[in-house]
């Protein structure tokens, strides 16, 4: 077996999110049906992503990883009459995919792994990025599924302010839909917001990893500290006290879009850095990190 990274980006509109679900259009049902038929594999790939997007939720820097027979490689070599290089073969299934899929998801390259590479357990941090627009016409028709129109001024200083109380590792569970068996400790690495040129805000929010619903949940709670509903304290006073508060809003998926996932440059660090992030984070009574077997 092989084990191939592929770099891919999507239109979260038209899905019902990342997974597979019967009887629901899925970006990873398009790309395993894809691959299988491809690579004629005789049934769909199973891929591993680095993090499964919500329905509606964008994606411009998502990565997977999928595990193939070395002689379905071959497969792609056609009727040509010499044996293709691997990067060659490679590069013939992206122009494959690009037309298989849908013009909603798009395969940007695809590359062997290294050596103890996982698409999900490798990752350092993934960075996503939720845009926002306050004018009072509303959003640009043309950026309308990617931005949100939130229909009050925002200040930008109130919005850095109450983000700044939300950085660390912390039990997130007021800001995370609960899963059984999960943890919701988290290290927020980075949370800020920039107004651009044009008006638009965009709210670059960098983790380890997310827990269901955190980012929209994040970025509901600082709108309310920027448009002057709550104080700025209140998202770090929700924060603390850990419980799922009724007050925050989750923000609408379509202005959320994963834009980066980190790896160790050091090749030799992917399977340590996979063993690692297998574990369960929590938090001791003295407030330390502690690791504890999933």
């Amino acid at each position: 077996m092989v084990r191939l990274r592929l770099d891919l980006a999507y239109d979260g509109a038209g899905f019902s999110g990342w997974a597979r679900q019967p009887g629901r259009r899925t970006v990873q049902g398009e790309l395993e049906t894809a691959l299988g038929r491809i690579l004629r594999l005789g049934e769909p790939a199973m891929l591993t992503v680095a993090g499964r997007t919500d329905a509606g939720v964008h994606a411009r820097g998502q990565v997977a990883h999928v595990d193939v027979p070395d002689e379905s490689l071959a497969e792609l070599d056609g009727n040509r009459p010499q044996p293709q290089s691997v990067d060659e073969r490679l590069a013939a299934l992206v122009r494959r995919l690009g037309g298989v899929l849908p013009p909603d998801v798009r395969v940007h390259g695809v590359c062997v792994a290294p050596a103890g590479f996982d698409a999900r357990f490798s990752a350092l941090y993934r960075r996503y990025a939720y845009r926002v627009c306050d004018a009072a016409g509303g959003v640009d028709p043309l950026r309308r599924h990617e931005i949100l129109w939130h229909n009050r001024p925002l200040d930008l200083g109130a919005l850095n302010a109450a983000a700044a109380r939300l950085l660390g590792e912390h039990d997130f569970a007021a800001f995370c839909k609960k899963r059984e068996g999960a943890t919701t400790i988290r290290e927020l690495q980075r949370l800020d917001w920039v107004r651009e040129p044009g008006g638009v805000l965009v709210a670059t929010v960098v983790a380890d990893a997310f827990c269901h619903s955190m980012v929209r949940a994040l970025v509901g709670s600082l709108l309310a500290a920027g448009d002057g509903r709550r104080p700025v304290e209140w998202p770090g006073e929700v924060l603390a006290r850990a419980v799922r508060d009724s007050g925050i809003h989750v923000a609408p998926a379509h202005g959320l879009c994963l834009e980066e996932v980190g790896y160790p440059a050091d090749e030799g660090a992917l399977a340590a850095r996979a063993q690692a992030t297998r574990r369960v984070r929590t938090l001791s009574v003295l407030g330390d990190a502690a690791l504890q077997d999933q």
